[in-house]
């Protein structure tokens, strides 16, 4: 990828800036003076969340409260300073995301013109500039799981492991990430000479220790010891509600109402019947075996695997909103580079994608607004949505060349 006309950094930050502030302050007018509300619903529930926790109960008391107390904490500066400054946190990650997509691209060997590019794909991109404007958290992950990769591109083993681990507490689904990272650590991300002794012995010893690094065995460690630490920490002060309400209801959960998956109308008319569990669980099965099966093949290009990861996911995943598109979205800048998809092919993919989940708006728009029973017609949309995202993931990955993350060793970060 050439780019030769590309504005400098600091001019893509000041006007990203401007457009966040330019909607933070529309958002407020419109709450105000207009009965469609710009804010996000879930900020009210982080701010009532919030509100509990200052007034010492807990934050599972507010109904639908489902996610860490880490956020809760965090939104109680709503109540002291101001109602927006949830808001503007929000948006500060986003512009960080941003960066850190510029930096790593940049650690990939690109030119800051490429990095520039990559990182304005996320800050400019209506949706990211709404969600977080809007109220949602979602940046707060995607800085997470960015900052984790910069980490390792870095050899920073156990920071990255750490992050990890806060991301995974934060929402469980970046434990998927965990595999590919765990073997990325191999014998070209920096290995001692005693190590690569060791594991010239023939034998099983010999076996374990090309699979068990030790710098991947701190990474694995640092990772679960950052989750089951800040675990132990807020089962001690919110019990068995924080355990059903931040894990288990994710896991189990039987949603019957329509989203873009294609789970949604089986889970639906199975409602009352005793095959909805095992549907529920069943769903999991195609997922979790593409996830390990992309481990394996794509954890030499980081950056792809983590976005394919993700991508499989959100597809693949019994409940599907349009909160969930962050999650690769932020991921989607680290590998254009590699992508030598034309401007004409790229543009086409943008296009279904869109016109995709506009079909299955324009279906839930009947049922929510207009009184009209489209449960069919949604689920013939999410099926259209689905094989839609599944012909744009074959196109994206028969068009990149994957580039490993590491092809010489370096000296030990961390």
């Amino acid at each position: 990828m050439a780019l030769s006309s590309m504005p400098s950094w600091k001019t893509v930050l000041v006007v990203s800036v401007t457009l966040r502030i330019a909607l933070l302050v529309f958002g407020e007018w419109q709450d105000r003076n207009m009965i469609v509300k710009f804010t996000d619903v879930d900020y009210h529930v982080f701010t009532d969340a919030a509100r509990h926790i200052s007034e010492g109960r807990s934050p599972y008391e507010r109904a639908t409260y489902r996610y860490t107390p880490l956020l809760a904490y965090l939104l109680t500066l709503n109540l002291s300073i101001h109602a927006c400054i949830g808001k503007l946190i929000f948006s500060a990650l986003d512009l960080a995301v941003g960066w850190f997509i510029r930096s790593i691209v940049k650690q990939g060997g690109h030119s800051e013109s490429v990095s520039v590019f990559s990182a304005c794909v996320w800050l400019f991109n209506p949706l990211t500039l709404t969600v977080s404007t809007r109220g949602n958290a979602e940046s707060l992950l995607a800085i997470l799981v960015l900052a984790s990769i910069w980490l390792l591109y870095r050899r920073c083993t156990v920071s990255a492991g750490v992050l990890l681990g806060v991301a995974a507490h934060t929402k469980l689904f970046p434990m998927i990430y965990s595999l590919p990272m765990f073997l990325l650590i191999d014998q070209a991300y920096g290995a001692s000479p005693l190590v690569s002794s060791w594991s010239r012995m023939p034998g099983i010893r010999g076996g374990l220790s090309r699979f068990l690094r030790p710098r991947r065995l701190l990474f694995a460690m640092s990772a679960a010891t950052s989750f089951l630490l800040l675990f132990v920490w807020m089962y001690w002060w919110f019990g068995d509600a924080f355990v059903h309400e931040t894990y288990l209801y994710h896991l189990t959960r039987r949603d019957n109402r329509h989203n873009f998956s294609v789970y949604f109308y089986s889970l639906y008319l199975s409602w009352q019947s005793s095959l909805s569990s095992l549907l529920s669980v069943a769903a999991f099965l195609p997922q979790a075996t593409l996830l390990l099966v992309t481990s394996v093949l794509l954890y030499r290009d980081i950056a792809l695997c983590c976005f394919v990861e993700t991508f499989i996911f959100v597809t693949f995943n019994k409940v599907c909103t349009s909160q969930y598109f962050i999650w690769y979205l932020c991921l989607l800048p680290l590998i254009l580079p590699a992508s030598w998809l034309t401007v004409k092919k790229g543009c086409a993919l943008v296009a279904l994608w869109g016109a995709s989940q506009g079909l299955w708006l324009a279906a839930a728009y009947f049922l929510e607004f207009e009184g009209y029973n489209t449960f069919l017609f949604i689920w013939m949309a999410s099926l259209i949505f689905f094989c839609s995202n599944a012909f744009i993931l074959a196109m994206v990955l028969a068009h990149h060349t994957v580039t490993p993350s590491f092809t010489t060793p370096r000296e030990k970060n961390d």
